[in-house]
């Protein structure tokens, strides 16, 4: 075997190995965009609306610790802040509150999952407070995500 026959032989062998392992085709790809695409259309409905449950949820949790520190806030003072001192109140001691003996939240008063402050006020429609969140839409009244999500 001489010099040119095994070079033949090399570049034969290369050129089949090169077509045996060739990549996806356009065709192919086309196709698996077009099955990813599906999966979005089929799933990503679902999931989005999945998150706006979970908002209303955190809030209704966050307004349950909240009220909590309301009732630990009155339990000390003889009563629940006023509506102007707010829920800071709960963080901050008021001027002139003497029996105040917080804070009566670890952190920070927190906004809602939609980013705007709880409404307190006092005394409430219904109740002693009402501490509510207008829900995604920051109106009265709504529903699904819009919702309004109080304590009572």
């Amino acid at each position: 075997m001489n010099y040119q026959s095994v070079s033949r032989t090399s570049a034969a062998a290369g050129r089949r190995a090169r077509q045996g392992a060739g990549g996806f085709t356009l065709l192919e790809l086309l196709v698996v965009i077009v099955i990813i695409g599906l999966l979005t259309a089929i799933v990503g409905p679902r999931y989005f609306s999945q998150i706006g449950k979970s908002e209303q949820s955190t809030a209704k949790a966050q307004i349950d610790a909240l009220s909590k520190a309301l009732d630990a806030y009155r339990l000390d003072t003889g009563r629940y802040p006023t509506t102007e001192q707010g829920l800071q109140a709960l963080v901050v001691k008021p001027n002139g509150e003497a029996k105040w003996n917080g804070p009566y939240m670890q952190k920070k008063i927190p906004p809602d999952p939609w980013g705007k402050e709880y409404i307190y006020r006092t005394p409430g429609q219904t109740a002693e407070f009402d501490l509510l969140s207008y829900g995604k839409d920051g109106q009265a009244g709504g529903e699904k995500e819009n919702a309004d999500v109080s304590f009572h």
